[in-house]
């Protein structure tokens, strides 16, 4: 039999979640997928990077485009900086940490693409110099973030902020984002829905 105090818990978890959801400006996730529907009507390519359950993120996200979401369609191209792991270790530790994702952008961006940096703090220094690669090469960088957005808010063209400090919520609301933002590109591209 469950404790109540457990019952509770799960509920106000639950509450938490459902309450960063609502706070979610439909007009920023709409507005994003626009720009995503645009960038591969133009045969540009989305990256996608972040640290941690954020590069879980970056990779679920990619697959949804690279796969499929709802629709039996064409592949999509969409890219998580977050996979190769000799790149990764090689930038590491050649040059930095904090470069592991702007060598990358440098090395597959280019102007007309979309770049996703994602950071539940917005302050990871790897993904904050990720966005400024993107952005010194024309890319369009949307910010997915929490809390007060730190220094990502205002480093990107679009951020999209979660309105919790707790980073597994932030997460969670990251993936419905990247869930609304496929059906939305999907459907642009694809028709149906």
């Amino acid at each position: 039999m469950e404790n109540t105090t457990e019952v509770e818990i799960v509920k106000r978890y639950i509450d938490e979640g459902v309450r960063a959801r609502s706070l979610l400006d439909p007009h920023d996730v709409v507005e994003v997928a626009r720009v995503v529907a645009h960038c591969f009507k133009n045969g540009k390519k989305l990256l996608l990077f972040g640290n941690g359950g954020s590069a879980a993120d970056a990779q679920h996200i990619a697959a949804e485009f690279v796969g499929r979401f709802l629709k039996e369609r064409r592949s999509l191209p969409a890219l998580a900086l977050t996979t190769n792991t000799s790149a990764l270790t090689a930038i590491s530790n050649d040059y930095s940490y904090e470069l592991v994702f702007a060598r990358q952008v440098e090395a597959f961006g280019e102007r007309g693409d979309v770049a996703f940096a994602i950071s539940t703090s917005g302050n990871s220094r790897n993904v904050l110099e990720g966005v400024k690669a993107a952005k010194n090469l024309g890319i369009y960088t949307v910010g997915l973030t929490g809390g007060s957005g730190g220094k990502l808010k205002e480093l990107v063209n679009k951020a999209v902020v979660v309105a919790s400090d707790k980073t597994s919520i932030i997460q969670e609301v990251h993936i419905a984002v990247g869930h609304m933002v496929s059906l939305l590109v999907e459907r642009e591209l694809f028709g149906g829905f």
